[in-house]
């Protein structure tokens, strides 16, 4: 199994304080790589998988996730996590923006996205 990337999810509680973090985040050298309103990810421009999210809320799911983390096959490894007995927090999809991902809870009680980009 390969992870491609790691992100640590920020749950803003405003549109004020994603804008905030931000341009906080922009000081630090991130810059905006992606930004859907309600979710906005910061990347290093040298190191593009350094990357941070910062979320007014979560739209196709329950909860804010804590992190997500990119795998090569979300499919094998949601197979894997069922498996392990592990909770499912929000079952394997496909979303619109080109994601397939799952939410499950980590033994720490963290609530972790999976997902793998679809291929173009």
């Amino acid at each position: 199994m390969t992870v491609r990337r790691i992100v640590p999810n920020v749950h803003a509680g405003s549109e004020e304080e994603l804008a905030s973090s931000r341009d906080f985040y922009g000081l630090l050298g991130f810059e905006e790589v992606m930004d859907m309103g309600w979710v906005s990810t910061m990347a290093s421009p040298s190191v593009p998988t350094a990357q941070v999210s910062f979320f007014t809320e979560e739209r196709t799911g329950p909860v804010v996730p804590d992190l997500s983390v990119e795998v090569e096959d979300v499919d094998a490894v949601h197979a894997r996590v069922v498996a392990s007995g592990a909770e499912i927090v929000r079952e394997l999809r496909d979303e619109e923006w080109g994601v397939r991902r799952f939410f499950v809870r980590d033994p720490s009680g963290r609530v972790v996205n999976v997902l793998t980009h679809h291929s173009s």
